[in-house]
């Protein structure tokens, strides 16, 4: 695969930032790669995973802290990996737009860019802790952008009681104090009215010693009170990196990717 770490400018932040990318690179011969690396192409472009950083984190460290390249390249897969720094992917009330520009500016730049599938069948977001925020959030909000969505140790209930005593500088600057009840960032309450048919696929993956069970639990439980389909997987694992490297190859291979695409 092709592998580039790209500075630009965004608009919506304004400012410049990074976004790390993964492209696919029909090759043969390739050491240890023969037989794997898929060789025909797609037509209208690669299918793309977005695929998001978490908290303490920035766009290198999916790169650093996995094998994202090596699982990508045998499915045909582009993976775009921004930094978004600490704002849990909102346009924040005393700071920078990360919503607008993960949700809208992000994919155009992309699309105009880089020659990749630009259609909702072959688009797919996922992430981690924040990121795992962050994946939902963009899937429950923006349904009609994504084929499907996964969580992992997602911090998905930002509006509950755990983070309601967080960090409170980091709430006033991102929420501006607000409570988030019923807003587009109460992921259990927006999985719980949403029109199920109208969501992409969803796949949430949670230790069960993770410090975020509970909230992964109650955005289990409010899809299934309104009849989402979504897949679990919780097994016996931490909040750390061994987990996400194995739970990311269980994602790839859920994902929806098509063998071919129309031109």
């Amino acid at each position: 695969m092709m592998h580039a770490r790209i500075d630009f400018f965004a608009e919506s932040l304004g400012l410049s930032t990074s976004m790390t990318i993964l492209l696919p690179q029909w090759t043969r011969g390739q050491i240890a790669m023969d037989d794997t690396v898929r060789t025909e192409g797609f037509p209208a472009g690669p299918p793309v995973l977005y695929l998001l950083h978490g908290s303490t984190d920035d766009d290198t460290i999916w790169m650093r802290r996995t094998s994202i390249e090596r699982y990508a390249s045998t499915r045909g897969l582009a993976v775009v990996m921004p930094q978004v720094n600490l704002s849990n992917y909102c346009d924040e009330v005393y700071g920078l737009n990360y919503w607008t520009f993960v949700s809208e500016e992000l994919p155009a730049l992309v699309a105009n860019t880089f020659h990749v599938s630009t259609v909702r069948e072959d688009t797919f977001v996922a992430g981690l802790s924040m990121g795992g925020f962050g994946a939902f959030k963009l899937a429950l909000n923006k349904p009609e952008q994504y084929a499907a969505a996964a969580s992992l140790s997602g911090a998905l209930n930002y509006a509950g009681p755990r983070w309601r005593h967080g960090d409170p500088a980091r709430q006033h600057r991102i929420w501006g104090g607000e409570p988030l009840t019923g807003t587009m960032d109460d992921l259990v309450h927006l999985v719980g009215s949403a029109e199920p048919e109208t969501l992409p696929s969803l796949y949430l993956s949670c230790g069960t010693e993770d410090f975020l069970l509970d909230d992964n639990t109650a955005f289990v439980t409010a899809a299934e009170q309104n009849s989402v389909n979504l897949v679990t997987d919780f097994r016996p694992g931490t909040h750390e990196w061994g987990y996400w490297d194995r739970s990311i190859q269980d994602v790839l291979g859920w994902l929806p990717i098509r063998d071919s695409q129309a031109g």
